[in-house]
């Protein structure tokens, strides 16, 4: 494994305590850098955070209510005076079925925490990085976003909307230090496939031409680079992680 130039660097990861925020916040410190955890599930961040070390630290949040993200900017700059970067981690996928049978409640669950959070955490981040002068946001959106999962219309358009939201907010951000991108990846086998039914599991592994799902340290690798000051000349841009799934 290389190691990337993240020296010194603090980067806020949500999602942080499993899955791919947990992997991304591994990455992170092993390329020099610092972390807070932020997940709804502060028990979970709290045991993360000990697991990664002495440059991992947590914070509890619901990053889709506006005063719980305030409230965790905060905290973590009682933590660090300075972050660096922003990692969108937070997601959950919504139940499978048609749209005409989608609960409406489950849809907004949906897109409050898989869009709204990124818009609330981007919102209330992005004046401390333009202050600063520097910064890179990642977003973590999906090939669904690309092309539409079928018995996934809540989750797909919400990851469409986060692409959406990085392109604006890139060229918002463009004449400053502050980077914002996002990825794409297809499925990456972590604990969300708890919340997937063994029928939409096997319909995205049959759209991937490798043939297999991604892994966390693969996606890690693509963000956390994405969180170097290497990445200077690209924003509002889409970096796909589909095993060749992606046609555009």
């Amino acid at each position: 494994m290389n190691r990337l130039d993240f020296e010194g660097r603090h980067a806020v990861v949500t999602g942080g305590a499993t899955g791919l925020g947990y992997a991304i916040a591994q990455r992170l410190i092993q390329s020099g850098g610092s972390v807070t955890l932020w997940d709804r599930d502060g028990e979970a961040a709290d045991k993360a955070a000990a697991a990664l070390g002495t440059k991992a630290s947590a914070v509890a949040v619901e990053v889709s209510q506006h005063a719980s993200v305030q409230a965790a900017v905060q905290a973590t700059l009682h933590i660090t005076a300075k972050v660096d970067a922003l990692v969108n981690s937070a997601g959950i996928t919504g139940p499978n079925v048609k749209l005409w049978d989608y609960p409406v409640e489950d849809w907004r669950q949906v897109m409050d925490v898989n869009l709204n959070g990124v818009f609330l955490c981007c919102r209330e981040w992005t004046p401390h990085l333009r202050a600063n002068n520097y910064g890179r946001i990642v977003n973590m959106a999906s090939v669904a976003g690309k092309d539409g999962n079928p018995n996934a219309s809540a989750y797909s358009a919400s990851k469409a909307a986060v692409i959406a939201l990085t392109k604006s907010l890139g060229k918002e951000l463009a004449d400053t230090g502050v980077r914002v991108n996002c990825v794409t990846p297809a499925a990456v086998k972590t604990a969300i496939f708890d919340q997937m039914s063994p029928e939409h599991i096997t319909f995205m592994l049959s759209k991937i031409p490798m043939g297999r799902f991604g892994t966390p340290e693969e996606v890690a690798a693509m963000v956390s680079w994405l969180c170097t000051e290497e990445c200077s000349f690209s924003t509002g841009a889409v970096f796909d992680l589909s095993g060749g799934r992606s046609s555009y």
